[in-house]
């Protein structure tokens, strides 16, 4: 039976891409499709990679949950390990970082809400996509527009701690 298109399925072929080297996403689901309530993005992380440093949402929640592989996460003091079928909730106003620990890929899908932040993404992808280094400013310009406050400095920590490579 051959796959029929309705507004009322996604299949795995099916969304936009926004990539950069520590993060892979698919738009599985954008807000605006949920009436603003939420987002759903499939990220993929490569092995033994911080996906983010430590980093702070003003306006939304987020939760991972994980489809394969395994997530070291970081909220606030806690250090937690996800593995297939866990959840991790992150909630807004508390720091918390993310990544791969193990050999191989982590796929996760990372619920967002309210909506609204999925956009990020693409609009981060070009920034880091680059030859040559970010325009830092240009980035710092695009998370105060999603009340975002990344901690940088927490990036070299994380990697030494978790035995992560650049």
């Amino acid at each position: 039976m051959s796959a029929v298109k309705s507004s009322y399925l996604v299949t795995s072929a099916d969304g936009e891409r926004a990539d950069f080297p520590a993060l892979g996403s698919r738009y599985v689901l954008r807000g605006g499709r949920a009436g603003g309530a939420f987002a759903i993005i499939e990220h993929t992380i490569p092995p033994r990679t911080l996906a983010a440093p430590m980093h702070v949402h003003e306006h939304e929640d987020e939760y991972s949950f994980v489809l394969a592989g395994r997530m070291g996460v970081q909220i606030g003091d806690e250090i937690l390990d996800a593995g297939p079928g866990d959840l991790v909730v992150k909630p807004r106003g508390i720091p918390h970082a993310f990544w791969n620990h193990g050999e191989l890929e982590t796929r996760l899908l990372e619920i967002i809400s309210p909506s609204g932040f999925e956009k990020f993404f693409a609009e981060l992808a070009p920034a880091l996509n680059i030859d040559g280094p970010p325009d830092f400013a240009a980035i710092g310009a695009l998370q105060a527009r999603y009340g975002l406050r990344m901690d940088f400095q927490s990036a070299e920590r994380l990697m030494r701690e978790h035995d992560l490579r650049a």
